[in-house]
């Protein structure tokens, strides 16, 4: 690059230029895909590449002076000790700082071999960074453009190396060098992606789990803690960001409208619901197959729809697992910790892209306000103090309304049933939140605003039951969300949290209750929608078979390996349908009707590929051959006559060394006979070629016929 601020820049140095400083910018997208990299760092580093692409292209000079740069460094010693205790809190997102900072220092100010190496260097620990920072697919392209860009910047440094190396002047030509290294790169980028994918397959992933107690988290969303406050999931459904991927084990399973719940909170203080833990956490270890049942005997024997499903969990701030209907069985590969109320989580070292398998029952088919089966435990009476309690300071009027709602009813399933319908009938639904904060939101919205989002609704069920004398508590999680045929998989996103009401109801125990309306203007599939199935499919497999690869996806992949091959022959045109067999028809008819005419235009092709080049050559040798012998010779026919006497020595074992001079090479043959000829010919050859005697050609025409005779 010590041409970038000059004004004649040679295509090597050129191509080098741009290579090097692609290869920085694809570390520095791939570090900012993670989205760990602050505004800041992300519009310095960005400012600090265009502005050498502009002086790479010759459009900017500028050069730092050395006392600038001297000042700027020391500056920032002083302060990376304020960055590390006071801004960034910690060891990595600082230490991502000062790679940063020295990144742009010198992308500024490189001028020098010694330079370019530390660039290349710092482009190495930007990739790095990404690979523990970044768990998204978008990492991979940055990867392959990374290797493209690295392969072409050190072919061509190592061209200008030789280059400056030297000692004499060779003439470069610029004319097509950059399209020749161009594909020089691509064809070494392709061989070596292609040698290492066996390997990539072979051997399970290790770093990341070496790295993983580095990893600070970055996602705070409902469901995922054990404090939600009003009006916080109404702002978390405005994001789109996928949470987790669940695949049902029956395909007729997947239209079910599911509550994938998330946390039980239930305690609740006017605006903010949390769970207060009434004794130690329970550890469920699991058993051989990593097996774990979490349901009562009662309820494993009981009656209603069960369904069996795997969930793929995103790499987010959660140790939270989601379950959709009453778990009965669990398999998954770590520890689980079950919480008051009803609440599982794992380890948060494992909880970064956890996979588990579950299988659930959902509400019997009765009606809860029919169940006379003993399904439950009755509550304990320090939980149902708990779940009775009311926030401190209740405005009297929701205690008058769930009065009325309920009337004389006296069955606890049908009281809550009242409140329910009551919720979804007389308010409406709308993610705006009030102008203001107002000071008691939940008798804001009852009796004032009369719209809001699901927390609102779940809020004011779950105090109106408890003013009946019914347990209550919130459950948070998130809906069915959309599936996605590309991946055949159940997509759940932020836009899906959602919050609902479970009552604890005799002979039953928790049931769920949703007073939550439905949306008046639901999301629609829309064209970018179905797009984004795609990256979500690929995302997907990103997670499976990259960040997750082990050895049960070895096996797995082994497995489907040996039955692809075994049904290879049988169903390779399996799923191409009735147009491709009409296209196959049709084909065959074309082949009969025009075969002959095809083949052969074929053979001519293939004829004229393989001899029309020596064929044309030989004819223009011939037609000049009898020009020469009808005595209408020209001095450049000389040298295609000195070529055919050549070829005749050629096939008597002598070769005519490129160093020596017709005339010295007449004078070195050994055969008498042969070397007369052979001068004869060549003081011709120099009469014709040389001095234009055209009366010349006729006698190595002699000449040649005589050394023919004698070969």
């Amino acid at each position: 690059m010590e041409a970038l601020s000059t004004g004649r820049v040679s295509p090597v140095d050129r191509f080098f230029e741009f290579s090097l400083l692609g290869l920085l910018a694809s570390g520095y997208l791939a570090v900012a895909g993670s989205g760990y990299l602050d505004l800041p760092t992300l519009v310095v580093m960005a400012c600090a590449l265009l502005t050498r692409g502009l002086m790479a292209a010759g459009v900017l000079q500028l050069r730092i002076p050395s006392v600038v740069v001297s000042a700027i460094t020391l500056a920032y010693v002083a302060f990376y000790p304020i960055d590390y205790l006071f801004i960034s809190g910690s060891l990595i997102p600082s230490a991502v700082h000062l790679v940063f900072f020295v990144a742009v220092m010198k992308i500024l100010t490189a001028t020098s071999n010694r330079d370019y190496f530390f660039l290349k260097l710092i482009a190495l620990m930007e990739l790095l960074a990404a690979c523990v920072l970044s768990s998204s697919f978008n990492f991979f392209g940055f990867l392959l453009l990374f290797l493209v860009l690295g392969v072409a910047t050190f072919a061509s440094g190592e061209i200008r190396q030789s280059r400056s190396r030297r000692q004499t002047i060779a003439r470069v030509s610029g004319r097509g060098l950059s399209l020749r290294l161009s594909a020089v790169v691509l064809v070494a980028s392709f061989g070596i992606l292609v040698l290492t994918a066996g390997l990539f397959f072979f051997l399970p992933r290790t770093a990341r789990a070496a790295f993983q107690h580095f990893m600070s988290h970055r996602y705070h969303l409902a469901g995922f803690s054990t404090h939600v406050t009003l009006g916080e999931i109404g702002e978390i459904k405005r994001e789109n960001t996928p949470v987790m991927h669940v695949k049902m084990d029956h395909p007729e399973d997947r239209p079910l409208s599911l509550k994938w719940r998330g946390a039980g909170l239930s305690d609740f203080n006017g605006r903010t619901w949390s769970s207060p833990r009434f004794a130690e956490a329970e550890t469920l270890r699991p058993g051989p197959g990593g097996l774990l049942v979490l349901a009562s005997e009662p309820q494993l024997r009981s009656d209603g729809k069960h369904i069996s499903y795997s969930v793929h969990m995103t790499e987010m701030a959660s140790d939270t697992l989601f379950f959709a209907g009453m778990p009965q069985y669990l398999r998954i590969d770590t520890p689980v910790r079950r919480t008051w109320p009803d609440n599982y989580h794992i380890g948060i070292s494992d909880s970064q892209g956890v996979w588990y398998q579950v299988f659930s029952r959902l509400d019997p088919p009765t009606k809860v306000e029919d169940q006379t089966q003993e399904l439950a435990e009755p509550l304990r009476p320090i939980e149902r103090i708990q779940y009775l309690r009311l926030p401190p300071a209740m405005d009297p009027r929701i205690t008058d309304l769930a009065r009325r709602v309920v009337g004389p009813e006296k069955s606890p399933a049908i009281e809550a049933r009242l409140i329910e319908n009551y919720l979804r009938r007389s308010y409406s639904y709308t993610l705006e939140l009030p102008p203001s904060e107002p000071a008691d939101p939940l008798s804001f919205f009852l009796f004032h605003r009369k719209k809001g989002h699901c927390e609102y609704f779940a809020s004011a069920m779950a105090v109106m039951l408890r003013v009946v004398g019914i347990p209550s508590r919130m459950a948070t999680g998130f809906q069915s969300g959309v599936y996605n045929p590309i991946s055949g998989s159940q997509l759940i996103r932020t836009s899906d949290a959602h919050a609902w009401v479970e009552a604890w109801l005799p002979h039953y125990g928790w049931a769920t209750f949703d007073p939550t309306p439905p949306d008046p203007n639901p999301q629609r599939l829309s064209v970018w929608t179905r797009l984004s199935f795609y990256t979500d499919a690929a995302e997907v497999f990103w997670q499976d078979w990259v960040l997750n690869y082990n050895l049960d996806r070895q096996l797995q992949l082994a497995n489907r390996m040996g039955e692809s091959s075994r049904h290879v022959g049988l169903r390779s045109f399996d799923g191409f349908g009735p147009s491709i067999a009409r296209l196959w028809t049709a084909i065959l008819e074309s082949g009969k009707r025009y075969g002959f005419v095809l083949l052969g235009l074929m053979l001519v092709a293939v004829f004229a590929k393989q001899f029309g080049r020596d064929g044309l050559r030989w004819w223009t040798t011939r037609q000049r051959v009898l020009k020469v012998q009808r005595g209408q010779a020209d001095a450049s026919d000389a040298t295609l006559l000195y070529q055919k006497m050549l070829q005749v020595l050629h096939r008597r074992g002598i070769e005519k060394p490129a160093w020596l001079t017709p005339v010295e090479f007449a004078h070195v043959l050994q055969e008498r006979e042969v070397a007369t000829v052979v001068q004869d010919l060549t003081e011709a050859y120099n009469q014709l070629r040389f001095g234009g005697n055209a009366e010349a050609a006729g006698r190595i025409v002699s000449l040649l016929e005589r050394l023919e005779a004698t070969a």
